[in-house]
Order: structure tokens, then C-alpha cells, then sequence
């Protein structure tokens, strides 16, 4: 079973959707210049399946993925390009902006 947390921030048509892979919360990341802080208030929210975070991914215009498992899933339902995806320390990272 893949280990996914989301929580969600803000209401109306400002909402955002915070993914990260279990293990990350609580880390920061660091390469070169970037500094990324998976932190528990941002990312630790309640933990999902995949199906689940399939279905989620298509309810929210604004979102911010942090993970390999859960960047990947992204890949997959077409919502984020390669070239859009980040590294830092080996983990990637993607923030979706539909319009």
C-alpha cells in the first residue's frame, strides 16, 4: 500500500491540496539554493489511498506535491508534465495550477 497524506487549505476557489509521501513530513529538503520544508502544518494531513488521491487530484486547480509515489501518480492521471517536476535531494516536487 503507497503512504499518501493530503490536507487541504483554504476555501472557495482559493483552495489548495497538499500531497506528500508518509515518510517526508517533518523533513526539509536542501539542494544548491532550494530549501523545501515538508512540514507537518502544511503537508500532514490525513492519510489516502491512491485511488483516493486519483479521484482528488481532479477536484482542485491549485496543487502542491511533494514525493516520488505521489508525483508519480500525477504523471500518470496527466496532470503534470515531466519537465514541471523538480528534484531536490532525490525527491521530487510539482505545484499544478489548472486554468
Amino acid at each position: 500500500m503507497i503512504e499518501i497524506l493530503h490536507k487541504v487549505h483554504g476555501s472557495g476557489s482559493g483552495m489548495v491540496l497538499a500531497v506528500c509521501d508518509k515518510g517526508l513530513v517533518g523533513k526539509t529538503l536542501k539542494e544548491g539554493k532550494i530549501e523545501l520544508s515538508v512540514s507537518q502544518g502544511f503537508f500532514g494531513g490525513e492519510q489516502i489511498t491512491e485511488a483516493e488521491l486519483r479521484e482528488l487530484l481532479h477536484e482542485f486547480e491549485n496543487i502542491n506535491i511533494v514525493g516520488n509515489k505521489a508525483v508519480k501518480i500525477a504523471l500518470e492521471e496527466e496532470l503534470a508534465l515531466e519537465e514541471s517536476i523538480i528534484e531536490i535531494e532525490n525527491v521530487k516536487h510539482v505545484q499544478i495550477f489548472k486554468i
